[in-house]
């Protein structure tokens, strides 16, 4: 497992306002802070998918917020304005088969490297959504409870993940339109729980989640 490599009192513990942890680090000179967050971890079917944002230090983007607190359409409108106006974003996915192999705290931990890993430019030191740090990453890290509320970079990465993986349901709807994903996401709902218990599970279904309700 990564450990951090931040000093314990590098932030503080009075930190306030959403972009407070980007700028502990770009006033010592850390200019390339990626936040990261992932999306789907508690639902029934699909993958895990994780993102990784990293901000200009002299732009912030309006109304960027926790995904979970915006609408559909505002969480699209903003991914539109995060992918066009950042220095450098990725989106990584866990498949359903990972997430059986590795269970679904590992498998989201893995998305998110793969996600950190993936960025144009690399990333110096990276926030992380949770209080797990990311294993086999090797870049200086800090983890940071509730992120996606409280870091304006893990906010952002928290809504591109989000729309990439409704995205990925909403096409697997078409496929599979017997669950309700088009709606739920494919998280544990009486329509999804109705489609299991008529249709039984899909390739699409994570095997080691309990699938009866």
């Amino acid at each position: 497992m990564s450990t951090p490599l931040y000093q314990p009192d590098l932030f503080g513990q009075t930190q306030t306002g959403d972009l407070a942890f980007e700028k502990s680090l770009w006033e010592r000179g850390t200019m390339h802070v990626a936040g990261t967050d992932e999306a789907g971890r508690g639902c029934l079917a699909g993958p895990v998918v994780a993102a990784a944002v990293i901000l200009h230090p002299d732009s912030r983007i309006d109304d960027v917020a926790d995904s979970k607190t915006l609408s559909a359409p505002s969480r699209s409108r903003l991914a539109d304005q995060i992918r066009d106006n950042v220095v450098a974003w990725s989106v990584a996915e866990c498949s359903p088969a990972e997430i059986d192999s590795m269970n679904i705290l590992w498998a989201a931990m893995e998305a998110m490297r793969r996600a950190v890993s993936s960025l144009a430019t690399t990333a110096e030191f990276v926030l992380i959504d949770g209080n797990t740090d990311i294993p086999g990453l090797d870049i200086p890290s800090r983890t940071i409870i509730k992120g996606d509320s409280r870091s304006h970079s893990v906010a952002a990465a928290s809504i591109l993940a989000k729309t990439h993986r409704d995205a990925i349901m909403q096409k697997l709807h078409v496929q599979h339109p017997g669950f309700g994903w088009n709606s739920n996401k494919g998280y544990p709902t009486v329509a999804h729980y109705k489609g299991l218990a008529t249709l039984g599970p899909t390739a699409y279904h994570r095997r080691s989640f309990s699938l009866e309700r």
